[in-house]
């Protein structure tokens, strides 16, 4: 057997400002499956993560949500740690970059880099937000093209006509903030100087670290000419101030990619062990990350940049993958393909979207598409109709036996096929390559399942004196059944445990191909259900729930501007249509699990009608108990998460507290038309 190695595993690390969704569950099923393999081999793999919990962005949610944002990253953290296990994803340490390993390490790198005389400073004018009292990154800026002349553009690019530009060619620009017109304003910013190590980067970048078509779009990136890295960000910004530069804080991307250090630090000094192990220069252990294709350049440029000047090992490979699409079109909101990993926790088994990501996922950066027809029918024909069947097919005929395996085989050039298939699994799941180790697994369970279906020991079973070779053929397919659940292992870790529970044996990798004779299995039962299309349909309806509370909870709090300043124009035929009504709060009260949700019970005038509205920032329920209102009377009914809501109140205001709803003169009555 070989050495054993020693390998340290990353994800990118999820945002600690919104939910998991399943675009981020690719990226952290293939991690898994990869490092669940390597300790299938025996190997020593530690799997570290952690929350992303710093930024403007973080800040200004808490803001909005009345939280402090360490309240707020906590509240998230927990979130997602409960997604990661609920998806069986066995992360070894999971951490948060707002945390004191993370300060140390980032304050000890940054000063690694000035010494080395690889940070520099000068000042710069930025857009500022004379009502927020801060500096505008670009997305917190909107207004109209300059070349097309299209509204509601953001800062640094057209989504009408593709152009792109500075903030300050915005015609009428806003802060997407407050709504207030920013200023030019001057402010000294620190600089990691990148161009520096174009050679190095030169070099590793073709080290064989990357994928070939990642190193091909880097060496368009470094022909090109590297910019020097803004590192720094003023206050008020929520993270790591800069050492010897008060009021100047550590951009969230400098600090992100050593939160891998930091979580890896946190783990080994609860655990006795020395974090640069991994990290040092002469390190021997192996450092893998995976990470999608979007945030490439802070990887595979800035990162190992970083730490070539601080004098630490960079990554053995940069593993990146594509996007997920769902029903060949991109994850989105508008058509109700953008779904939460908790919508489909919540109505389907995790380990089916495992094996259906990992019967796809290749070591390239092309885009996975989830076609949710062909998920039913691939989890159900693979996984239930194949590898379960072998051993539903013929665990009973052993037990009929007495429930104890036969002492030889009875086809040893089909045993042979699984022998030979083994290293070629193996080298599948090692190059990241899943979908051919599938490939191979799957051509197995066929060729298992037509030797039994032709030896028939159903059929054979009826013939007297057939004991023995039924018993054969049987024992045969339970042991092919062990061979492939153990190199389905790393993709269905649950399914695996309770196979193991059956054979009475544990599933271990260097002994699949080794049957298992004069041995004793318990009773079969059923390992995995069917996939029904009323599930996928649950998980679908679930996240357009989901998608229309975040809008909700999303105009509450921060306004107009925070999604759609300019709404599309209407004709007046369609205004009209809209039938406003006077209605009675009879009731209001809270609704539990939703952040910005009132539960309203609205009178118009012998009719009640039960509507949720986004306003909790702003009222308490007593607050609103007999006040009068104004509603979209018309609008059809959506279900939500925690009921239907039968119409909308209007309410209207800049977001959190500052908003108001729409209260008539007090002649109005319950009922009355709003004309």
């Amino acid at each position: 057997m070989p050495d054993t190695r020693k390998i340290l595993v990353t994800s990118a690390l999820p945002y600690a400002n919104g939910s998991l969704h399943l675009g981020h569950i690719l990226e952290y099923i293939q991690t898994d499956i990869w490092a669940r393999f390597q300790r299938t081999r025996g190997n020593d793999c530690l799997y570290i993560c952690a929350d992303d919990a710093h930024g403007t962005a973080i800040m200004l949610k808490a803001e909005q949500l009345g939280l402090t944002p360490e309240q707020h990253i906590a509240n998230m953290q927990a979130e997602h740690e409960r997604d990661f296990t609920d998806f069986l994803i066995g992360v070894d340490n999971y951490h948060s970059t707002h945390s004191e390993e993370n300060r140390e390490l980032s304050a000890m790198i940054y000063r690694r880099l000035s010494d080395n005389g690889h940070i520099a400073s000068r000042t710069i004018t930025q857009a500022f937000d004379p009502e927020k009292q801060l500096f505008l990154a670009d997305r917190y800026i909107k207004g109209t093209c300059p070349r097309c002349s299209t509204p509601d553009q953001y800062g640094d690019n057209c989504e009408a006509c593709g152009a792109t530009y500075s903030p300050t060619e915005l015609i009428d620009p806003v802060s997407a903030i407050s709504g207030a017109t920013p200023e030019e304003k001057d402010s000294e910013h620190f600089f990691f100087t990148l161009p520096a190590f174009t050679e190095f980067l030169r070099n590793w970048t073709r080290s064989g670290t990357l994928q070939d078509e990642v190193a091909n779009k880097l060496a368009e990136w470094l022909e090109e000419g590297l910019q020097e890295w803004d590192i720094s960000r003023d206050a008020p910004y929520f993270g790591f101030e800069i050492p010897d530069a008060p009021g100047k804080y550590f951009y969230v991307w400098l600090d992100a990619p050593i939160g891998y250090m930091a979580s890896l630090k946190n783990y080994c000094d609860e655990n006795g062990s020395n974090w640069l192990d991994y990290w040092k220069k002469d390190s021997d252990a192996e450092v893998y990350h995976f990470i999608g294709k979007d945030i490439v350049n802070f990887h595979a440029l800035f990162w190992p940049a970083m730490l070539d000047s601080a004098d630490f090992r960079t990554p053995n490979k940069v593993c990146v993958h594509g996007f997920l699409t769902v029903n060949g079109k991109k994850m989105s909101k508008s058509r109700g393909t953008f779904i939460n990993a908790r919508n489909y926790l919540d109505h389907l088994n995790p380990e089916y979207l495992r094996y259906y990501f990992a019967a796809k996922l290749t070591a390239g950066v092309d885009d996975l598409d989830l076609n949710l027809d062909d998920f039913i029918a691939k989890v159900n024909s693979d996984l239930v109709g194949k590898v379960v069947n072998i051993a539903s097919r013929t665990a009973k005929f052993v037990g009929k036996s007495g429930g104890v395996l036969a002492a030889e085989l009875a086809d040893e050039s089909l045993w042979n096929q699984f022998v030979e298939a083994a290293p070629r699994i193996a080298d599948g799941f090692e190059r990241r390559e899943y979908a051919r180790a599938m490939r191979d697994i799957m051509a197995l369970a066929d060729a298992a399942n037509a030797w039994i279906a032709d030896k028939a020991p159903w059929s054979l079973a009826k013939q007297e004196g057939s004991e023995a070779e039924v018993l054969a053929i049987c024992s045969q397919g339970v042991n092919m059944f062990r061979a492939l659940m153990t190199w389905l292992s790393p993709v269905l870790p649950n399914t695996a445990a309770k196979a193991a529970e059956f054979l009475n044996s544990a599933l271990d990798w260097n002994s699949a191909t080794i049957p298992l004779a004069s041995h004793e299995i318990k009773k079969f039962k059923p390992l995995l259900q069917r996939v029904e299309k009323t599930q996928v349909d649950a998980v679908m309806e679930a996240a357009q729930e989901s998608l229309a509370q975040l809008q909700a909870e999303t105009k509450a709090a921060t306004g107009p501007l925070a999604d759609d300043p300019i709404a599309e124009q209407i004709q007046f035929d369609d205004f009209a249509k809209v039938d406003l009504r006077i209605a009675l709060i009879a009731k209001a009260e809270h609704v539990e699990g939703a952040g910005k949700l009132l539960r309203l019970t609205l009178d118009l005038g012998g009719e009640t009608r039960q509507v949720f509205a986004g306003i909790k920032s702003a009222y308490a329920p007593e607050d609103l108990e007999g006040k009068h209102t104004v509603m979209v009377a018309n609008l059809a009914p959506r279900k939500m998460r925690f009921g239907v809501s039968e119409g909308m109140v209007l309410a209207a205001g800049p977001g959190g507290k500052d908003l108001w709803i729409l209260e008539p003169h007090e002649g109005a009555k319950p009922g009355m038309r709003v004309m």
